[in-house]
């Protein structure tokens, strides 16, 4: 990686932000495999850390929690025990993301499992980040009224929003295998507080869903771009929210959540991200 120069760094990081996986990123680019997964591990790291700094007092007032599936190495179902012998992280992984839903600021995320102890951790690090009280909304899953119980104290207006699902079938009646289910309706509860029932909605936060799996190739389903290492799955993910909140433009707002949110004052470049390292 340090053989690189600058111009060639910003190539790579540029074929990677725009959601091309490594190997799509050596035949873009020319530079070799390994020279290209350690700049997207090594920038990765530099920017969780500078994420976790920046992103602090934030002024958020609506947020939208999901957590969004994918695999390392193998699902969960295929993993053996010599798989797990050899990558004690391989099987299904969670990413749990928080966004602002005004500025669009992916304001926490968190890599894991889908469990009480995972939640926990995300929704405590959401609420360290916060410099005010909150609407937050959340689907269904058991999981977040307990972490936000803990973390919160009852200081904020949590609702919940239960879609309801009906199933699609084609013309011999057998359930379709690739396509989603229909939501056939919605209820909002109102759970913790005052929370206003026009904000109980989780559309902008399902819409980050779609921009992480077009952004990440290895989010792609039905595909073999799935990240081999947890370190890979990881840096991606960092440098993939680092370029969303910072660098890329939003559509709606014309400018990037980061600015939208006050956290920063300009659009960045792709050196402003490189440099991160040094």
């Amino acid at each position: 990686m340090n053989k690189l120069d600058e111009a060639k760094r910003i190539q790579v990081v540029a074929a990677l932000v725009e959601g091309n996986s490594i190997r799509a990123t050596v035949r873009i680019t020319g530079v070799a495999k390994n020279t290209v997964a350690k700049l997207l591990v090594e920038l990765g790291a530099a920017c969780a850390e500078y994420l976790d700094r920046a992103l602090r007092s934030l002024p958020c007032k609506r947020v939208q929690c999901d957590e969004i599936w994918s695999f390392v190495a193998a699902k969960q179902a295929n993993v053996t025990p010599k798989l797990r012998a050899a990558n004690p992280y391989a099987g299904d992984c969670w990413t749990w993301v928080a966004m602002d839903a005004e500025t669009k600021l992916v304001c926490s995320w968190l890599v894991g499992s889908r469990d009480w102890e995972t939640a926990r951790h995300f929704v405590d690090d959401l609420a360290g980040r916060l410099a005010n009280r909150i609407q937050l909304t959340t689907d269904g899953n058991k999981l977040y009224l307990f972490a936000i119980n803990a973390a919160f104290q009852g200081a904020i207006d949590y609702g919940i929003l239960m879609k309801l699902y009906g199933g699609k079938a084609d013309e011999s009646g057998a359930h379709v295998r690739y396509s989603p289910s229909a939501c056939i309706g919605a209820v909002k509860k109102p759970t913790i507080g005052t929370p206003d029932p026009d904000h109980i909605s989780t559309s902008f936060i399902e819409r980050q869903n779609l921009t992480m799996r077009m952004s990440m190739r290895r989010f792609t389903r039905l595909t073999n771009a799935f990240s081999k290492k947890i370190e890979n799955h990881v840096a991606a993910q960092a440098l993939h929210f680092a370029w969303y909140n910072f660098g890329r433009i939003h559509q709606t707002l014309r400018i990037t959540p980061a600015m939208a949110a006050g956290v920063m004052d300009h659009v960045w470049e792709l050196s402003e991200l490189i440099d991160l390292l040094k």
